[in-house]
C-alpha cells in the first residue's frame, strides 16, 4: 500500500510535514501566489509556537517582499487576532502560519482576505491556480517595504472581548478558571482575557514554547490533566484551547469534560438570551444546538464544514451566532472568526448570569450521544468510499453538500474526506449510546472494505 501523503493542498490552504513535504520553497512560491492574489499593500502575519514557525515566518515574509507587499507581522498570537487586526488595519489579507489540532511536525499556511475571514470557493480556487501556473509578480530590490512589528495585538483582541461584553458583574460570586492552553498561541492571551474579565485563573500548559504536552485537539481524551487540575483547585470550569487558539473545549465544575460539541451550544444559549436572531453551525454539528435555538424561537441554518463556510452562510443569513462542533465559536459583534477568548468570555457571563453551575446548565439540555472516528485514507479513494456509503444507505434521506450525511430514525451520521489532513471522519449522533457506536462500527467495515 502506498504511504499516506504527508501534504494537504487544498481549499483550506497549504499544510505539511516539515522537513519532507513542507519545504522553504514551496512556502515561499505560495506565498507569491498570495502576494499576486492580494496585490500590492499590507499583510498581517502571525504564528502558533510550534519550533518550525520562525522557518515558515522567514520564508512567508520572503514571498511577500517579493511580490511588493508590506507586512506587518504580530510574532506569536492566536489566528483569530490575525483575523481581527486585518479588519483592525485596514489590510489586504493575512497569513496565519499554524497547523491548528495536526501532530507537532506538521505546520501550515492558512489564507485571510481583507474582511478578515478565510479564504473560500472562487477566492481559494484562484489562489490555487495562481500558485500553480508560477506567474507571480516580482519587484525590484529597490521598491522591497521592510517589516514592521506590532507589540500590541494581543490587548487589541482582549479590549475587543471586554468592550462587547464587559467584565464580569462585579456582584456575583468570583469565578475560579483552570485554563489550558497546549502551550500554543494562546498561552499569554488567555489568561490576561480571563483576569481582566474578573476571574480567578490557574493556568496550566501555558508555556509559549511549541511543546505539546498533550494532544493538540482539545477531545476529552486529550484533558486529563486539565480535569485533575479543575477538581484539585475547586474550580468553576475548565477551559482549554488548541495550538492556534481558535478553539474551545469546557470542562465542568466536577472536572468532567463536556465534549467540544457544547461550546457553541453554551455560547448560543449566553447570545441568544441577550439578542435574538439566526444561528449557523456545519452539518457535523450536535442537534442539541437546534433546541437551544427553538427554544429562543431563532431559525438554525446548516452550512457546510469549515470556517470559511459557515461564515459565507452567517453573512447571508446575518446570523448573530455560529460556529461548528469542533469548539469553534463565532461571534460577529467582536470577531467573525472562530475564537477560543470570545467563547471563554460568552460562557463566564452565561454562569454569572444564571448563577449556575456548568453541570447545571448541561443538565437541562436534551440527551445525546457523539461518536467521532477517523481512518487514514489516501485522497485518490475518498469518492470511492462516498459511493460506497450513498449506495448502502440509499433508503434513508441523505444531504449531500460535504460528504454524505444520513438522516436515520434515531439521529444522524457523516462520512466525509478531511480538507486538513488524509483521513475520513466518521461521525454519528443518536439520543441512544448503542446506536451511535454501532453506526460508526458500520461505518468503519464499509470504509475498511474499500481502502484495503
Amino acid at each position: 500500500m502506498r504511504a499516506i501523503p504527508t501534504l494537504k493542498i487544498s481549499i483550506s490552504g497549504v499544510r505539511g510535514v516539515v522537513g519532507e513535504s513542507l519545504t522553504p520553497t514551496l512556502l515561499t512560491r505560495f506565498t507569491q501566489a498570495f502576494g499576486t492574489f492580494v496585490g500590492p499593500g499590507t499583510i498581517v502575519i502571525g504564528r502558533d509556537t510550534r519550533t518550525s514557525g520562525e522557518m515558515v515566518r522567514q520564508a512567508v515574509v520572503a514571498g511577500l517582499l517579493s511580490s511588493g507587499c508590506r507586512v506587518l507581522d504580530l510574532d506569536v498570537c492566536p489566528v483569530p487576532t490575525v483575523q481581527l487586526l486585518v479588519r483592525g488595519r485596514g489590510a489586504r489579507g493575512g497569513i496565519a502560519i499554524t497547523a491548528s489540532h495536526n501532530p507537532a511536525e506538521w505546520n501550515a499556511l492558512k489564507f485571510i482576505n481583507s474582511s478578515g475571514l478565510f479564504l473560500a470557493g472562487a477566492q481559494a480556487r484562484q489562489l490555487l491556480d495562481i500558485y500553480h501556473q508560477g506567474e507571480y509578480v516580482k519587484v525590484l530590490g529597490a521598491l522591497m517595504r521592510s517589516v514592521e512589528r506590532e507589540t500590541g495585538a494581543l490587548d487589541v483582541h482582549v479590549r475587543a472581548v471586554l468592550d462587547a461584553l464587559g467584565p464580569l458583574p462585579s456582584n456575583a460570586r468570583k469565578l475560579k478558571v483552570v485554563v489550558d492552553c497546549c502551550n500554543g498561541a494562546g498561552s499569554v492571551v488567555a489568561p490576561r482575557l480571563l483576569e481582566a474579565l474578573g476571574a480567578e485563573v490557574v493556568a496550566i500548559n501555558a508555556t509559549p514554547d511549541g511543546t505539546f504536552p498533550r494532544g493538540a485537539e482539545p477531545v476529552p481524551e486529550n484533558l486529563g490533566a486539565l480535569c485533575e487540575a479543575v477538581r484539585a483547585s475547586g474550580a468553576d470550569v475548565g477551559f482549554a484551547q488548541d495550538m492556534d487558539a481558535d478553539r474551545l473545549a469546557v470542562v465542568d465544575e466536577r472536572g468532567e469534560p463536556l465534549g467540544e460539541e457544547y461550546t457553541l451550544v453554551l455560547a448560543a444559549r449566553q447570545v441568544l438570551s441577550k439578542e435574538r436572531g439566526a444561528v449557523v453551525a456545519n452539518l457535523a454539528t450536535t442537534t442539541v444546538l437546534d433546541s437551544v435555538a427553538r427554544g429562543f424561537e431563532c431559525p438554525i441554518y446548516r452550512s457546510k464544514i469549515g470556517e470559511a463556510n459557515v461564515t459565507e452562510e452567517m453573512r447571508r443569513v446575518r446570523a448573530v451566532v455560529g460556529g461548528e462542533g469542533n469548539g469553534g465559536v463565532i461571534y460577529p459583534r467582536i470577531n467573525f472568526a472562530r475564537d477560543s477568548l470570545v467563547a471563554m468570555a460568552l460562557v463566564l457571563h452565561l454562569l454569572a448570569d444564571t448563577g449556575r453551575a456548568v453541570s447545571e446548565l448541561m443538565s437541562e439540555l436534551p440527551r445525546s450521544y457523539m461518536v467521532k472516528e477517523k481512518i487514514e485514507c489516501r485522497s485518490d479513494r475518498i469518492q470511492k468510499v462516498l459511493k460506497r456509503v450513498r449506495a448502502a444507505y440509499a433508503d434513508k434521506p441523505q444531504d449531500l453538500r460535504d460528504g454524505v450525511k444520513v438522516l436515520t430514525e434515531s439521529g444522524w451520521f457523516l462520512v466525509r474526506g478531511s480538507n486538513t489532513e488524509p483521513i475520513i471522519r466518521l461521525v454519528a449522533e443518536s439520543y441512544d449510546e448503542a446506536e451511535a457506536r454501532r453506526l460508526v462500527e458500520e461505518l468503519r467495515a464499509i470504509v475498511g472494505d474499500c481502502i484495503g
